[in-house]
């Protein structure tokens, strides 16, 4: 059974009094607090008066008793509630760890009461607004009973218990929705697939769809720094499942992380999805869950920072309200004449274009172009060179890389999903780890990047030289175990290869290998004579995702060719975006 090749060790013991929220503390019952309260001066006064029912016990359908606070409007109106579901702690939203890397990120925490689960809906605003907000700590995790499983369909049976508990309680209106980013978006899809009757949308913000493909094994290769110090968040009295361990028992795709997929197709309730081009954990998997879900009210905004400010800015809050207010309320608003897609076009110098509107993406006059690698002269050219060629690196070097350009002569865009089909040799080795980068380059060939946070100086200038690279977009990237190459066939499309990562074919001394290794998707604009360059190499070159976490391991052996040209055109697939089109949204700087 797949519950049985879990792996589970003790919890991090929690200690009420290290560093914890203002409200951490065990303490059921019910407590008003007033208009013009305040968590510490760090925070903004709460503009209405809010009743707060802390540490109310909750009963899943096993018996497992976990504990929840709810804040809401005072007064006797009948209100939607709001879920934030994740282990991180329900009151520990201005805890001292997360006010400092707010204000690390540059970040104004005045804008936010202090209320709000770490990546969660702020009370402050939505509690003006008629909204109570569910702050719940899941099974296992602090003082709530059971062991703590990390994402699965367990999980979405508990947020639906939680769900269906809120639907009757006899303050709520019988409507519930979903917000948050990161953990708080990767739990909304498996409670959508339970299909909650009281459940009426979702709003999964930036998050995880696919844990192997996304987390612990992208591209089939090994990538534990981020989840061993994620680990740490799973804080309780019982134990923990370890992903770490679990990937180390689980090379390849298989039950286990099968169980750990959402069941799409079930999922069918209205859903606004945000996404971005940046996100080194989060960007796959919410523009995948965006595809695959049933719903066929479902809008996608992609923004061009990161999640967390794009989550408190006001006008991206009012728009969310406006979605809550017509599905949790029955408002007639006019949201449903809100374009479907709603995307960014990155320029990397200043003047990136937001709202930029849509149907689908990619949009509607989107067409895939082949620029082919052509490793005698290092250019990406519009046909495959007729003559074979090769280039190679060592490939247990860091420098160990090569590259590819290509310069463009008018305005040009690409939106949608990068893809390489690459022709490729191990000499010396039976198998290969890739590391593919696709970056623009200003007219004199210099690497453009940008912040994707409000503090850019020193400190964050020496965050980002060589890892953090969630929080500086430097460009599109994608990676391979090429022992992992078998394809999908059921799923994979011409834009977007999907590999079934359930067995290994070593390469044969000698063997040229095909490849096809998906980029994150883009959006990007290039002036005349801008420049695109597609680096190949056997080591990640964005360092760590964020601050203080080590970068991706590779296992590399030998040297790395790429061939080229005759009957090995290795090419890059991009989507270009037809030219000439005025600009529907808005620019931003």
């Amino acid at each position: 059974m797949v519950e049985d090749q879990a792996v589970f060790v003790p919890a991090y013991a929690y200690d009420e009094d290290d560093e914890q929220g203002l409200f951490s503390r065990f303490e059921q019952g019910t407590r008003t607090l007033p208009a013009g309260f305040r968590v510490q001066p760090r925070f903004k006064l709460l503009p209405v008066e809010i009743v707060l029912e802390k540490d109310v016990a909750v009963t899943l359908r096993d018996g497992v008793t976990i504990y929840v606070d709810v804040l809401r409007p005072a007064g006797t109106e009948k209100v939607p509630v709001i879920v934030a579901w994740s282990p991180y702690g329900k009151s520990r939203g201005n805890a001292p760890m997360y006010v400092e890397l707010f204000e690390l990120l540059g970040m104004d925490t005045g804008t936010v009461s202090g209320l709000m689960k770490f990546e969660g809906p702020d009370p402050a605003f939505w509690c003006a607004h008629g909204y109570a907000v569910c702050n719940p700590d899941p099974r296992g995790s602090f003082n709530s009973e059971g062991d703590i499983r990390v994402w699965s369909r367990q999980e979405g049976q508990d947020y639906r218990a939680l769900i269906e508990w809120l639907g009757v309680q006899d303050w709520c209106n019988g409507k519930v929705g979903t917000s948050g980013n990161s953990y708080l978006a990767i739990s909304q899809w498996f409670a959508a697939a339970e299909q909650p009757p009281h459940l009426a949308a979702i709003a999964p913000w930036e998050g995880m769809s696919d844990i192997y493909r996304d987390l612990v094994m992208r591209g089939g290769i090994p990538d534990l720094p981020f989840p061993r110090r994620f680990a740490r968040s799973f804080v309780g009295k019982n134990l923990r499942e370890d992903l770490v361990a679990e990937a180390e028992r689980h090379a390849l795709m298989d039950g286990l992380w099968e169980s750990k997929i959402p069941e799409f197709e079930n999922i069918t309730v209205p859903a606004y999805i945000v996404a971005s081009y940046s996100n080194m954990i989060h960007t796959p998997g919410t523009f995948r869950g965006w595809r695959r879900i049933s719903s066929t009210e479902k809008w996608l905004r992609i923004h061009n920072t990161m999640e967390w400010p794009d989550y408190y800015e006001e006008a991206n809050l009012n728009d969310l309200l406006r979605f809550f207010d017509h599905f949790l309320k029955d408002i007639d608003n006019g949201w449903q004449q809100t374009p479907r897609v709603r995307y960014a076009v990155l320029d990397l110098e200043g003047n990136d274009r937001i709202n930029q509107l849509a149907g689908e993406f990619p949009p509607e006059d989107v067409s895939e172009v082949k620029y082919y690698l052509d490793a005698a002269s290092h250019a990406l050219s519009a046909e495959a060179p007729a003559a074979g060629a090769t280039a190679s690196y060592d490939a247990e070097s860091e420098q160990g890389r090569e590259s590819f350009t290509v310069r463009v002569d008018s305005p040009t865009e690409f939106v949608g999903y990068p893809k390489v089909h690459l022709w490729v040799e191990a000499d010396g080795s039976d198998d290969m780890d890739l590391y593919v980068f696709l970056q623009k380059l200003d007219a004199d060939g210099q690497q453009l990047e940008q912040f994707n946070v409000p503090n850019q100086g020193p400190q964050m200038q020496a965050l980002t030289r060589q890892g953090a690279a969630i929080l500086k977009y430097k460009g599109s990237n994608g990676r391979l175990r090429v022992s992992l190459r078998h394809l999908d066939e059921a799923s994979s499309t011409d834009t977007l290869p999907v590999h079934s990562f359930d067995r290994v074919e070593k390469l044969a001394p000698g063997e040229i290998a095909c490849v096809d290794i998906d980029l994150f998707p883009i959006g990007l604009a290039l002036n005349p004579g801008e420049q695109l360059r597609l680096v190949i190499s056997g080591h990640h070159l964005l360092g760590g995702v964020m601050p203080g976490i080590e970068n991706a391991p590779s296992d590399n052996h030998g040297r790395h060719v790429i061939h080229t040209g005759h009957r090995h055109a290795s090419y890059l697939q991009l989507p270009l975006k037809a030219v000439g089109k005025a600009w529907s949204g808005e620019t931003r700087r």
